[in-house]
C-alpha cells in the first residue's frame, strides 16, 4: 500500500516539476511582462472550468456501477457535450475577458485555447475507472507523457515564435497529446452514448462541484486577476511565478491523496462498518502533515531556489514567498476534509468550505486598488483559507467523531509550527544551519502529534519487514 502511494506522489510530483520547468524555461526566454500575459491564459483556462466542472472523473470512480460499460459510455457523452458547451463559452468571452485585463489586442489567443475544452472532451474515462482497481499507471501516463513533450516544445516554439505565445501553444500541444495518451492506454474500445437519465444523475452529483469550480476559479484566479488589472503585467509576472512556486507541490499533495484515498474510502463507505472512520482520519492527517511539509520545504530551499532558478529578474519574490506558502498550505488542508465528503457523496461540502475565502476577495481587490500592497493581499487571503479549512473540518466532523484531545493537540502543534516558519523568516532570506534543523525538529514534533497517522505508517512499515 505504502508503494502504491510512492508511486502515485513520485509520478504526480514528476508531472508537476516537469511543467514547473517549463514555465522557468518559458520564464526565461521571455520578459517579465509577456510572462505576465501568460499567466492570464491559466485564468481564461480556469474561466472554462468554472464553467463546466460537473466532477465526472470523479463519479466514475465515486459510484458503485462506476465499472458499468454503459455508465461509462454516458459519462463519455456528457463530457463531450460539456467540453464543447465550455469551448463555445470561452470562444465568446475572449475579447471581453481580455479587455478586463487591459490586454484586449491578444482576445485571439483566447480564443485558440477554446480548442482545449474540446479537445478534454474526448478524453477516455478508462484512465480514471482503472483507479477502482487501485490500478493508475495509465492515469498516470496520461499526465507525465504530455508534460514531457510539452516542455520539448518549449524550445522549437521559442525559436519561432519568442513572446508569450510560446506558452499558448506548448498548452495546446499538451491537451492534444493528454487526449491521444488516454485513448492509447485504455482497456475498453472508446463508446459514446447520451443517456439523459445518467446525465440528471451525474447533474445532481456535480452541481455542488460545478459551483465549487466557482469558487475555485475566485480562489485560484481572483487574485491573479485583481494583481493584473491593478498593479500590471510586471508586477503580475511576479506573483504569477510566486504563485507556480507555492501552488505546484500543493497541487501534487492535493492530487496524490485524492487519488490514492479516494478509492479506498469510497468502497470503505459502500460496505460500512468502522474502517470508514479510521481512514478518513488518517485521511485528514496526511494531507495536514504534507502540507507542513511543503512549509518547512520552503522556508528552507525556497529562497535559494530563487536565486538559482529564477536570478535577479523575479528578485521581488523573496519578499512575499513565505505568506504566499503558508496562504496555499492552509488552503491544501481542506483536500483532506473534501475528499473524505467526496467519498460519501457530499460534494456540497468543499464548495461550503470555500466560501469564507472567496469572501475575502472584496476587502483584497479594494488593498490593491488603494494601497498597492500585495503582502496585505496575500495575508487575507490567508485569514480566508484558515477560516475555510475550519468550516471543513466542522462539517466533516458532523459524520465523524473527530472531536477529541487529540485533535485539538495536532492543530496546537501544527499552528505553532507555522507561527515559527513565518517568524524565523520574517528578518532573514535565508535560514541558518541551526534555525533550519530547529524548524525540521518542530515540524517532525507536529507530525508526531498525528497520531492514527503515526500508527498506521508504523504497522505498514512493520509488514513491510516481515
Amino acid at each position: 500500500m505504502i508503494r502504491t502511494a510512492l508511486s502515485i506522489l513520485s509520478t504526480n510530483a514528476l508531472i508537476s516539476l516537469v511543467l514547473f520547468a517549463r514555465n522557468l524555461i518559458v520564464a526565461h526566454q521571455i520578459s517579465v511582462e509577456d510572462y505576465g500575459i501568460a499567466a492570464t491564459f491559466a485564468v481564461a483556462m480556469a474561466v472554462v472550468e468554472m464553467m463546466s466542472a460537473l466532477g465526472l472523473q470523479q463519479q466514475i470512480v465515486q459510484a458503485k456501477d462506476g465499472d458499468d460499460p454503459h455508465f461509462q459510455a454516458a459519462l463519455h457523452g456528457f463530457q463531450v457535450l460539456r467540453g464543447v458547451i465550455a469551448g463555445a463559452a470561452l470562444f465568446v468571452i475572449s475579447g471581453p475577458l481580455a479587455r478586463f485585463l487591459g490586454i484586449g489586442e491578444i482576445a485571439w489567443a483566447y480564443q485558440w485555447l477554446a480548442l482545449i475544452p474540446v479537445l478534454n472532451g474526448f478524453q477516455h474515462f478508462d484512465i480514471y475507472r482503472l483507479s477502482r482497481q487501485m490500478r493508475f499507471g495509465p492515469m498516470l501516463l496520461s499526465g507525465s507523457v504530455p508534460a514531457l513533450l510539452s516542455v520539448l516544445a518549449v524550445w522549437p516554439f521559442s525559436l519561432w515564435f519568442g513572446d508569450y505565445r510560446v506558452m499558448l501553444f506548448v498548452i495546446l500541444l499538451q491537451s492534444v497529446t493528454g487526449m491521444i495518451t488516454s485513448h492509447l492506454t485504455a482497456e475498453r474500445p472508446y463508446r459514446l452514448s447520451f443517456d439523459t437519465a445518467i446525465m440528471a444523475r451525474s447533474l445532481r452529483f456535480g452541481w455542488p462541484i460545478l459551483v465549487n469550480g466557482i469558487l475555485m476559479f475566485l480562489v485560484f484566479q481572483g487574485d491573479k486577476m485583481i494583481v493584473g488589472r491593478e498593479l500590471g503585467m510586471v508586477t503580475l509576472g511576479v506573483f504569477a511565478m510566486g504563485m507556480t512556486l507555492t501552488l505546484t507541490p500543493t497541487l501534487i499533495i492535493a492530487k496524490s491523496a485524492s487519488n490514492f484515498f479516494l478509492p479506498q474510502l469510497s468502497r470503505a463507505a459502500h460496505e460500512g462498518g468502522p474502517a470508514f472512520q479510521s481512514l478518513s482520519i488518517v485521511t485528514l492527517q496526511a494531507v495536514l502533515s504534507a502540507a507542513l511539509m511543503f512549509v518547512a520545504a520552503v522556508a528552507i530551499l525556497g529562497p535559494t531556489a530563487i536565486d538559482i532558478l529564477l536570478g535577479a529578474k523575479f528578485g521581488a519574490l523573496h519578499d512575499f514567498l513565505m505568506a504566499l506558502a503558508v496562504s496555499q498550505a492552509l488552503r491544501v488542508s481542506k483536500a483532506g476534509p473534501a475528499i473524505v465528503a467526496l467519498a460519501l457523496g457530499r460534494t456540497a461540502n468543499p464548495m461550503i468550505a470555500n466560501l469564507p475565502r472567496v469572501l475575502t476577495l472584496p476587502l483584497c481587490w479594494y488593498v490593491a486598488a488603494t494601497s498597492g500592497d500585495i503582502h496585505t493581499v496575500i495575508w487575507i487571503a490567508a485569514a480566508g483559507e484558515i477560516a475555510g479549512y475550519a468550516l471543513a473540518t466542522i462539517l466533516i466532523g458532523l459524520d465523524l467523531a473527530l472531536w477529541n484531545r487529540e485533535v485539538l493537540l495536532s492543530h496546537i502543534a501544527a499552528a505553532i509550527f507555522l507561527l515559527a516558519a513565518l517568524g524565523m523568516t520574517a528578518s532573514e532570506v535565508h535560514l541558518s544551519f541551526w534555525e533550519a534543523g530547529g524548524l525540521c525538529l518542530l515540524l517532525g514534533a507536529s507530525i508526531f502529534c498525528q497520531p492514527q497517522l503515526r500508527t498506521r505508517l508504523i504497522a505498514r512499515w512493520a509488514r513491510g519487514k516481515k
